[in-house]
């Protein structure tokens, strides 16, 4: 697991640690994991849902994967939500995109009152940097925004600093 940092100019009282792990497997998917832990009383995690794509997921709690190949400006964004609902979205370059199809990630979740684990698991190939980030939603409606890194100025997941880590 790698922890992921809030942004300094978003905090969340709430939550004391995030972190995220990505395992690329032989057969070329994409195993990633989210966990998050605090006083989960106090953030706002959506309802469990049936599993389908969503709109707009990052405007509350919500777990997001940006992948792209080594030496492209393409990308794509994923967002999990612990609802189970999913999007997918497709970049030529930094933030000039439209909805990606795919096929339904798989995502599992678990919750206790101080622990939240969201899995999902997709199909990506070829050697990747990622951007692994988290949306926090607290009880007041505020959100923290949580990724590996972030680059200078107001959060910003789809920056090209923010893809922090490379696999192959």
């Amino acid at each position: 697991m790698r922890a992921l940092v809030c942004h300094p100019q978003t905090p969340c009282n709430a939550v004391r640690n995030v972190e995220a792990q990505v395992e690329k497997t032989l057969q070329g998917t994409l195993e990633i994991g989210y966990r998050i832990e605090g006083d989960l009383e106090r953030v706002r995690i959506p309802r469990p849902r049936a599993a389908a794509a969503g709109e707009r997921l990052w405007q509350h709690t919500c777990c997001e994967l940006f992948v792209a190949r080594h030496g492209a400006p393409a990308y794509h964004e994923f967002n999990f939500s612990p609802s189970g609902e999913w999007a997918a979205y497709a970049f030529s370059a930094y933030r000039e995109g439209l909805a990606l199809q795919v096929d339904d990630p798989k995502i599992s979740v678990r919750r206790s009152p101080t622990v939240l684990e969201l899995r999902a698991t997709l199909r990506e190939a070829g050697k990747l940097r990622l951007g692994l980030s988290v949306v926090i939603e607290d009880d007041s409606g505020g959100l923290s925004f949580w990724a590996l890194r972030h680059p200078a100025g107001k959060p910003d997941f789809h920056h090209p600093e923010a893809f922090g880590l490379e696999i192959e």
